[in-house]
């Protein structure tokens, strides 16, 4: 049994340049019949520019398990902290602008 999970570890390596993190206040979801793309996007007030800070591209089964994942632990993070509220009753709309000035004719 011991060896079993032996065979079952995964050794996860965290690089240094990676350990930080990126952060991102919008994901632009995107799919075809066999992979899911996923660009994680920094928004920043008065900047016309948003750049996407991360890529990551996914099989449609490993979507789907993310997806799973990101369920199980919003309600373990609900469960300790209480439920997450989105204003508006829903989710916020993305603005085309990007936090950038509206054009005008």
């Amino acid at each position: 049994m011991e060896e079993q999970n032996r065979v079952n570890e995964l050794d996860v390596e965290l690089k240094e340049d990676m350990a930080l993190g990126v952060y991102s206040n919008l994901a632009i979801i995107t799919h075809s019949a066999s992979e899911f793309i996923v660009d994680f996007v920094c928004m920043l007030p008065a900047v016309p520019k948003a750049p996407v800070v991360s890529r990551v591209i996914l099989t449609p089964e490993n979507a789907k398990r993310l997806l799973g994942a990101l369920q199980e632990n919003v309600m373990k993070y609900e469960t300790a902290h209480g439920i997450i509220k989105i204003d508006g009753g829903g989710l916020p709309p993305i603005p085309m602008n990007f936090g950038g000035h509206t054009a005008q004719a």
